[in-house]
C-alpha cells in the first residue's frame, strides 16, 4: 500500500482528494463508487493516510509514527466497519461499530476516519441510523462509503455526501500496465483489456489466474462445438466449470467477447480488430452463418442471463435459456 501516486488513473478524483487536503475542505462523509477491482479501497486508504499523515503534506509521507501504524493495520484512528452477516450491514453493525464508536475522539490525529466497505449492503434501517451521524458528525469525522451501486443507497445519504464514480480506464492504460508490471504483451494484454473493461483489477485477476487459462481454453472449445451438441451435453459441459470453481460471470463474459467478435468482423472483414485473433477462421464462418438479428438475439440472452443469475435464478435454467438461443442462432 502506498499513496495517491501508486494509483493508475481516476486522476481528476486523486486532485480533487488533493485539493481537499491542501485547502482544508475536508467532507464528513464520501462515497466511493465503481466495479470491484477498480481501485476504491486504495483511493479510500491513499486518503485516509495522508489526512492522518504527521508531515500535513499531500501525499503521505510513509515514514512519520502515523504512516507506519497505518502501513502495518494498526492505526487506532482508521475504523474499517465490518459485518457479521455475508450478504448484508445492519442496523446493529452501524450502531456499535460506528455510531458509538464515533464519539470516542482520536487517540493521535486530527481525524478519524471510518472506511465502510461494500456499503450497499446496508439496510434501510442501517442507512438510516447511519443517516443521523452524518447529519451532526463530530468535527473530527471522516466516513468513506465504498461501493459497487450508489443507486442502492437512499437519497437521504447521498444528498449529504461528497461523490466519486470510479470510472474505467482505457485499453491502453491497462495494456501498457499488464506489460510493464507482469510481461503480458501482444495479443494476451489485448485480451485481458477487453475482458476487464477498464477494470485494472480485474485485468491483473485475469492474468495472473490460472483458472482463467483453464476457462479460456474450455469455454473457446465449447463455442467451436456449440453447434454440434445438445442441449443436455452443453448443460453438463457448464456444470462442469462451474464445479472446478470457475467464474460464471467470468464465463458470460466470454460469450459475449466472443459474439463481439462475430458481429465486428462481420460489419468490418477487419480481423485486426478482433479480441480471438487467433480463431480468425472460426470466427469468419461464424459471421458467414449468423445474422445481424441472431447475433443481438445471443447478445440480448448474454445480458438476460446475468440478470437471472443476480435475481438468485438456478444456475441450470439461466445457462439453459441462454444455451438455446446460441444454439438456434
Amino acid at each position: 500500500m502506498a499513496g495517491f501516486r501508486e494509483i493508475i488513473g481516476h486522476e481528476q478524483i486523486v486532485e480533487n482528494m488533493k485539493n481537499s487536503i491542501r485547502y482544508n475542505k475536508i467532507s464528513h462523509a464520501y462515497i466511493l463508487s465503481g466495479e470491484d477491482g477498480m481501485g476504491k479501497m486504495m483511493l479510500a486508504k491513499a486518503f485516509a493516510m495522508t489526512l492522518l499523515c504527521e508531515k500535513q503534506g499531500v501525499e503521505p509521507c510513509m515514514q512519520c509514527h502515523s504512516c507506519k501504524q497505518f502501513l502495518s493495520g494498526n492505526h487506532p484512528d482508521v475504523v474499517f466497519v465490518t459485518h457479521d452477516k455475508p450478504n448484508s450491514i445492519g442496523v446493529d453493525d452501524i450502531r456499535y461499530k460506528l455510531n458509538d464508536d464515533i464519539q470516542i475522539k482520536p487517540y493521535s490525529s486530527p481525524y478519524k476516519i471510518y472506511i465502510v466497505d461494500e456499503a450497499e449492503l446496508m439496510t434501510e434501517q442501517a442507512q438510516n441510523a447511519l443517516l443521523k451521524t452524518i447529519e451532526e458528525p463530530p468535527a473530527y469525522a471522516v466516513i468513506l462509503l465504498l461501493t459497487e451501486n450508489e443507486k442502492l443507497f437512499l437519497p437521504t445519504i447521498l444528498s449529504r455526501c461528497v461523490k466519486f464514480s470510479l470510472k474505467p480506464l482505457p485499453d491502453s492504460r491497462v495494456k501498457e500496465y499488464l506489460k510493464t508490471q507482469f510481461g503480458v504483451e501482444g495479443e494476451k494484454a489485448d485480451m485481458y483489456a477487453a475482458f476487464s473493461r477498464g477494470n485494472l483489477g480485474k485485468a491483473i485477476h485475469l492474468a495472473t489466474s490460472e483458472n482463467f487459462q483453464v476457462l479460456y481454453g474450455e469455454v473457446l472449445k465449447l463455442l467451436k462445438n456449440i453447434k454440434n451438441m445438445d442441449i443436455c451435453e452443453l448443460l453438463d459441459y457448464i456444470k462442469n466449470l462451474t464445479e472446478e470453481n470457475l467464474n460464471v460471470d467470468d464465463i458470460l463474459d466470454f460469450v459475449q467477447m466472443w459474439y463481439r467478435d462475430v458481429l465486428i468482423f462481420k460489419v468490418t472483414r477487419n480481423m485486426n480488430l478482433l479480441v480471438f485473433k487467433e480463431e480468425y477462421q472460426k470466427i469468419q464462418e461464424f459471421a458467414s452463418k449468423t445474422s445481424y438479428e441472431g447475433i443481438e438475439q445471443i447478445l440480448k440472452a448474454v445480458d438476460k442471463a446475468r440478470a437471472r443469475l443476480k435475481a438468485n435464478v438456478n444456475l441450470e435454467l439461466a445457462m439453459e435459456l441462454l444455451l438455446l438461443v446460441m444454439k438456434e442462432n
